[in-house]
């Protein structure tokens, strides 16, 4: 019913647009939406240009834009299309990080935690995915701290910082996993003992006696199922099965320590939960069957 003559006040164009006047005003301050002229009291008005203005200015707001996209797209300083596509970013890493949230509290739903459990998820649910990748980068990085940049400790470090990232929808057990994985790398003791197998690591050529892991598995772990004391007979019958026929018995106890220094439930803990947060299935748990033949070396080794 307007002509592109007719001039609007403030409170009209806010009528005729269905839109609230202090919220044109708030964008006609922000310079959103031009004045055309002034009324014989001082009064900002409008022409039918604002209206497609304001128009345009609400269709970009309720698709969440803001005030400086909307400006950027007003002043030809980028196409809606440009802007559209930065927004979808922002938006797909926004629902990553709800997704995130959502998954921690489920997890926080479920299960009765401690005070310092819960401060942890909560300092999860609000992390980026790179400052959650920087938590174990920086494990990392304590462990090979002035290693050999050939030691095979560093493959096994790259192996460890790699694929430690939560998918875009986790599961409450990748979150649960993610939230164990957090609290190993920052336990004192267990940064310590992976940086003493980082350093004390040596290429398998150097070790004197090579054992075969799988009959430490097959052997040793039937053993262990079975009951049997790694100091029994039945113990020394399994440890002759599994140990190379040239070792000397003398030498069983320096290999039952070599072989000590590179087993723990906790690294192998941190390898299950890596496997969880990356969706596959853990493996058999293999070191309580280590644990159980380093046992029968010692007691048979002499």
């Amino acid at each position: 019913m307007s002509t592109s003559a007719e001039l609007f006040t403030i409170g009209r164009l806010a009528e005729r647009c269905g839109l609230p006047t202090r919220t044109v005003r708030f964008w006609s301050d922000a310079g959103l939406i031009p004045v055309a002229g002034r009324s014989a009291g001082g009064y900002r008005l409008y022409d039918a240009a604002a209206v497609a203005r304001l128009d345009l200015v609400r269709t970009l707001r309720e698709l969440g834009l803001g005030l400086d996209q909307v400006e950027a797209v007003l002043t030809d300083a980028a196409t809606v299309a440009e802007v559209a596509a930065a927004h979808v970013a922002a938006l797909d890493a926004e629902i990553r990080l709800l997704r995130t949230r959502r998954a921690v509290l489920g997890t926080v739903a479920k299960r009765a935690t401690t005070t310092e459990e819960t401060l942890l998820m909560h300092k999860l649910a609000q992390m980026s995915a790179r400052e959650r990748q920087e938590i174990i980068d920086e494990f990392v990085r304590y462990v090979v701290e002035g290693v050999e940049a050939d030691s095979p400790a560093m493959g096994i470090a790259e192996n460890m910082r790699r694929a430690a990232e939560l998918p875009d929808d986790p599961t409450p057990e990748q979150v649960d996993a993610w939230i164990e994985l957090g609290e190993l790398v920052a336990d004192e003791d267990f940064r310590r003992r992976v940086r003493d197998m980082a350093v004390a690591g040596r290429p398998a050529e150097e070790q004197r006696y090579a054992v075969d892991p799988g009959a430490v598995m097959e052997h040793a772990g039937r053993a262990l199922a079975d009951g049997i004391a790694p100091e029994s007979p039945e113990g020394r019958a399994v440890v002759e099965r599994i140990a190379d026929p040239d070792v000397p018995v003398a030498e069983r106890a320096a290999i039952a320590d070599e072989m000590a220094a590179f087993t723990d439930a906790r690294v192998e803990r941190y390898w299950r939960l890596l496997a969880i947060i990356n969706g596959r299935e853990p493996g058999p748990a293999a070191v309580p069957a280590f644990e159980w033949f380093i046992a029968a070396l010692r007691a048979h080794g002499a």
